[in-house]
């Protein structure tokens, strides 16, 4: 079993690895991998390698290039929030701007680590309502939903229902982390999704608690996967992109849905002193554009950040982009703002609850 808790972003490049192989030898071969900069207003963007590279630099940096004549790389080595405290404490940062999430702009953000987003260069209505931040902005949306086994489970299940026991029988799968659990299990429990903030965290684990006994916990994508295809479990809560991918390889014996899902954001951050200065943010908005981030729902999975991009997205694809306004329309959506405030303490009790 894994340990150390896995990220989205994480995730998604394992994802690419196992789908795609040879993707880590066309990135090095197209000189993406590299850190050295030609110049110095050169743009390096930090992602987790991988396919994630190769898909990036088709969404993103081909047209950068093309629309300024500058140039931009890519660094798939894994920017996690140590890397990133480690570069710009010792003044010596080699990222301009990094695939992150609401974990790195809530630890990085209040200790100085991150520059601002400068939004008379990035632009608001190119991001979805509510996921523009004072030190991120959406790259990218995904979401946390509930699986399960349709051959033990016949109808489709509530959020209430993950709690039942008499009605479906069985394990049920959780996240190793606070986020999105607690408001799937306050939504559970009655809460609507648009009065979840602030987060009404003694409620949640006590409702979490009520059902410890048959929970199983996952700190990657792939544990979380295995598990339910294995029925080690009958219902779940993970990230859509695995849940998709278990409903293709099982032919929908295991299947999901976005309903009383929590859709999050991806985030571009900019290290404190990045080398390129202002001109990563003339790339973070570049990177706006709804076609690349199409592109990058078809290789990758991720949902458009760019509201403009719902009606780029191909009729196949739009059962599984979590930002599809049908599919927006039935989750919560992440508050950033509490995140930052709350997070730490949050995530420490979720944990001492499991470990208690």
């Amino acid at each position: 079993m894994t340990t150390r808790l896995q990220t989205f972003a994480e995730d998604r490049a394992e994802i690419l690895r196992l789908t795609r192989r040879g993707a880590l030898a066309g990135a090095a071969a197209l000189g993406l991998a590299g850190t050295a900069r030609a110049q110095a207003k050169e743009v390096v963007l930090a992602n987790f390698g991988g396919d994630a590279v190769k898909a990036m630099n088709e969404a993103f940096v081909v047209p950068y290039e093309k629309k300024t004549g500058g140039k931009m790389v890519i660094d798939g080595s894994g920017p996690s929030n140590g890397k990133i405290k480690t570069m710009v404490q010792a003044r010596n940062v080699t990222w301009d701007v990094v695939d992150s999430g609401l974990g790195g702009t809530g630890e990085l953000g209040p200790l100085g680590l991150l520059e601002e987003i400068d939004y008379s260069v990035v632009d608001k209505s190119k991001v979805t309502a509510g996921f523009a931040y004072k030190y991120g902005v959406c790259n990218y949306m995904f979401s946390t939903v509930q699986a399960w086994d349709s051959s033990k489970i016949k109808d489709k299940p509530t959020l209430a229902d993950f709690f039942d026991f008499k009605k479906y029988p069985g394990k049920r799968l959780m996240r190793k982390d606070s986020q999105a659990m607690y408001e799937l299990a306050l939504m559970a429990d009655g809460v609507p999704k648009d009065t979840l903030y602030p987060l009404d965290t003694a409620r949640a684990l006590k409702k979490i608690a009520a059902i410890k006994k048959d929970l199983l916990f996952w700190s990657s994508g792939a544990e979380s996967q295995t598990m339910l295809r294995d029925g080690e479990v009958v219902m779940g809560w993970l990230w859509h992109t695995r849940a998709n991918l278990l409903r293709r390889d099982t032919n929908k014996k295991i299947t999901f849905s976005f309903d009383g899902g929590l859709l999050q954001p991806g985030l571009w951050v900019v290290p404190k002193g990045n080398p390129a200065g202002k001109q990563v943010m003339a790339a973070i908005a570049s990177m706006q554009d709804p076609e690349g981030q199409v592109k990058l729902l078809a290789s990758m999975g991720n949902g458009p950040a760019n509201p403009a991009a719902a009606s780029m997205v191909p009729a196949e694809l739009k059962e599984v982009d979590p930002g599809a306004p049908a599919n927006a329309a039935v989750q919560a959506k992440i508050d950033a703002e509490w995140y930052e405030k709350n997070y730490s303490r949050a995530r420490q009790e979720f944990l001492d609850m499991i470990a208690s």
